[in-house]
């Protein structure tokens, strides 16, 4: 049976669907992976890009709110935003609750290529937290 996985972030544009992107990857056929929001902002296209630039295709990706999937079993929620954590409903379910507070790269401001740098950096960061976590819990 496989581990079903929700990330929450405020607006399931950047940080959640990074790590969505990676959850799936790293996991392979172990786990389901879904991602939402408590509000939904779309997929930032630099989030596209900086996944594409890693060889990962999160183009098809969706925004969704976290009340399409309040009825799913969860075995693991992620928040990847302080502001989803302190905002993130409760799940009638056993699920295990993670939480690390990512820099929103939707925030960064200077140059393209600073932005650009800015939204790398944190998906070197979610890369990493995705890879442990898969590693250490699935």
């Amino acid at each position: 049976m496989k581990n079903k996985i929700l990330i929450l972030c405020t607006g399931n544009s950047c940080r959640s669907q990074i790590a969505h992107g990676f959850l799936k990857d790293f996991a392979k056929d172990k786990a389901e992976i879904y991602s939402a929001g408590i509000e939904t902002h779309g997929v930032n296209p630099k989030a596209i890009e900086i996944m594409m630039d890693d060889g990962i295709d999160i183009s098809n990706h969706t925004s969704n709110h976290m009340d399409e999937y309040i009825n799913i079993d969860f075995d693991f929620v992620i928040t990847v935003c302080d502001n989803a954590r302190e905002n993130c409903p409760y799940f009638p379910t056993t699920a295990k609750v993670f939480h690390h507070n990512f820099l929103d790269p939707a925030k960064a401001q200077g140059t393209k290529e600073e932005i650009y740098e800015q939204f790398k950096t944190v998906r070197e960061e979610i890369k990493i937290y995705c890879k442990d976590f898969v590693d250490q819990n699935l």
